[in-house]
């Protein structure tokens, strides 16, 4: 397991490890260590505005929120959130933990591309969302000292390339299913990747409806 970092440490459980061994075997190495470090300055966020929350439910957040990205867990027709947190869903139960836990790592990734709603969820959905938005968009830059940073990066590099490569790693994992993409953000993934996508447009659908009037 990781060391400590910035007082922050991954949690030194059976569950924690295995985990991280299940994740690190079917993700990439980029994916391993963007959802690592959305972990830490999840972590890092939470500690500094005061939260209380479980590491170990965070942590599992964290690292399954983009599984369903990966060829083992994707499905054919459900948005890569819920594969995500389906996988996670039945990884935990497998442990044993409680519905009322399961469903806070459930809602944790599902919502993870969809602003507005996790801060208002309990502080493992929010915190996943603070971990993302702050490794992908940049966001919440003032809630990570930059020496936090920093050491998060040398222990989980993004590599030289890291903005182009997740979303070519969004792109991979999505463009199969464009229409699950309706209604959140990777939608712009697949308009600024592939020339052939057409969005679904919802006043169309409202207009085109059944509905007589």
């Amino acid at each position: 397991m990781s060391s400590s970092i910035a007082g922050i440490s991954i949690p030194d459980s059976k569950l924690a490890r295995e985990a991280t061994e299940l994740v690190r075997d079917c993700s990439t190495p980029l994916l391993f260590h963007h959802s690592t470090r959305v972990y830490f300055f999840g972590a890092l966020t939470g500690a500094n505005k005061g939260l209380t929350f479980d590491p170990e439910l965070l942590y599992v957040g964290a690292m399954f929120h983009d599984l369903g990205l990966t060829k083992r867990y994707a499905s054919t027709s459900e948005r890569f959130e819920v594969d995500g947190a389906n996988a996670a869903a039945n990884f935990l139960r497998a442990h044993g933990l409680a519905d009322g836990a399961i469903e806070v790592v459930w809602d944790a990734i599902a919502l993870h591309t969809t602003p507005g709603i996790p801060q208002h969820k309990k502080p493992e959905v929010a915190l996943v969302t603070a971990g993302v938005e702050m490794d992908v968009l940049g966001l919440g830059f003032p809630n990570v000292s930059p020496e936090a940073r920093a050491r998060v990066v040398e222990a989980h590099p993004r590599g030289a390339s890291f903005k182009e490569d997740i979303l070519r790693a969004f792109f991979e994992g999505i463009h199969r299913k464009p229409n699950t993409t309706f209604g959140n953000v990777k939608a712009d993934v697949l308009a600024r990747m592939d020339p052939n996508y057409a969005r679904v447009d919802f006043c169309e659908v409202i207009l085109s409806s059944a509905w007589p009037s």
